[in-house]
This record gives C-alpha cells, structure tokens and sequence, in this order.
C-alpha cells in the first residue's frame, strides 16, 4: 500500500509539472464542445437541445486525451530507465502503473468538471437527481479506469513516447463513429452497424440518459464494456510490465 501511495504520489507530482498536458486536456474538449454547439449544433434537428445532447459525448471524448498522457507518462519512464532504478526497490509493477492510473483519473476529473461547468455557460441544462449524476460519474470513472490501464500496458509496449500517443489520435477518432455527436439512426446503415456496437455508444447513452433524466436502457452493457475492458487491460498492463522488467 506505501509503495503504491507513493507512486501515486511521483505521477500527480509529474502531472503537475507538465502543465501543458494538463491544460490540453482541459483546453481541447471545451474547444471541441464549443465547435459542435455553436458551428454545427444549429444544423443539427434530429435533438431538442443540442448542448445536452453532446455533452456526456464530450465527457466520454476527454477520456481520450488523458488516456493518451498516461500512455505517454509510461512509456517515459520505460525508455529512460526509471524502472531500471526501481527494479533495487521494494516496489511491485503493479505500484508502478497504479501511480499512473490514478494521476489519470485525477487529470480526467479535472478535465470533466471544467467541461461542465464550461458547459452550463453554454446552455447545458441536466435534469438529473443526485443520484442520477453518481451514477453518471460513477460510470465514467469505470470506464476512465478502464481505458487508464489499456493506456498503460500500451505506454509499456510502445516504442517511444511519440509512438504512444499514437492513442490520442485513435481515441480522437473513434467517438465520431459512435452517438457522441449525432443520433446513430441518422447515420448511414453500415455505419450505424458499427456505431450500435462499439462499447462507447453504450457508455455515451447510459451517461446521456442519467443526465437528462430518461430511461436508461444502455446501463448494463455500459458496464459489462467498461467492466470487462477494465479486466482484460489491468491483466495485459500488469503482465506486460512484469515480463518487461525482467529483462
């Protein structure tokens, strides 16, 4: 637990002194909102209210970007020998990627918060209760933990830190083929096949509907994607870090 903690520690410390990541985090949805709601949201009929529409979009699309700076943040220290130095201590690799993750979740609450709060000046009206917005959050912190430790067995992998955050740009793209933006039965038939069955789609709806205060008809496989991704990255990270420090 002490190992961890203070890896946890290192990363936020880390984070701190990169604030250009940090703020790109921040900066980059609320300009990416800001696109959609003022440039495009006018053309947009298929919704009543555009900005509550893509919002929990936006929020699912910062998950991106902060997993991109993890993916980045490990693949530094895999590359200039930081686990070399840690292999003499008492430290598991598991200490060593939970500092990263959890850093992660904290650049994303950031992000998260600044995106709403951005957004009500724009008009974003959520009509959810208390618990509706726990749940919500809740659900995003799954999946941000889930894509957090995905980022990181790929940090450990990659090449070079340029090669990491190759994931921003697929993170990037990968919300346009879901409901983020507009309603998937607007969309042509081949790609609503692959909108409909993607896991953020479920994640973006469920976060959607808990928000707005509407049926919630994408929760449990909401979960089921950010439950069984979480499972599958935290063994690969944890795997691939241990293999690769043994070396």
């Amino acid at each position: 637990m002490t190992a961890s903690l203070t890896m946890v520690g290192r990363s936020i410390r880390l984070s701190r002194r990169n604030l250009d990541s940090v703020i790109m985090a921040i900066v980059l949805p609320v300009m990416m909102m800001s696109l959609f709601v003022y440039v495009f949201g006018g053309a947009i009929s298929a919704v009543d209210s555009y900005v509550n529409y893509v919002v929990p979009g936006i929020l699912v699309l910062c998950t991106g970007f902060g997993a991109t700076s993890t993916a980045m943040s490990v693949a530094d220290d895999m590359k200039k020998g930081v686990v070399d130095r840690f292999r003499s201590m008492p430290i598991s690799g598991f200490s060593v990627l939970t500092g990263h993750v959890v850093a992660s979740l904290a650049r994303n609450a950031l992000a998260t918060t600044a995106v709403v709060l951005v957004a009500m000046l724009m008009g974003f009206r959520p009509t959810a209760s208390p618990g509706s917005w726990i749940l919500a959050m809740g659900l995003l912190a799954l999946y941000v933990l889930a894509l957090s430790w995905l980022a990181a067995g790929i940090g450990v992998i990659a090449k070079s830190v340029e090669s990491a955050s190759l994931l921003g740009f697929f993170m990037l793209f990968i919300p346009y083929l879901s409901s983020a933006f507009v309603p998937v039965a607007t969309m042509p038939a081949f790609l609503r096949v692959i909108s409909e069955h993607q896991p953020i789609t479920p994640v973006i709806e469920t976060v959607r509907a808990l928000l707005n205060d509407q049926p919630v008809t994408s929760g449990w496989l909401a979960l089921a994607w950010s439950g069984g991704l979480l499972v599958v990255a935290f063994g690969w990270a944890t795997w691939l870090f241990g293999r690769i420090s043994r070396r």
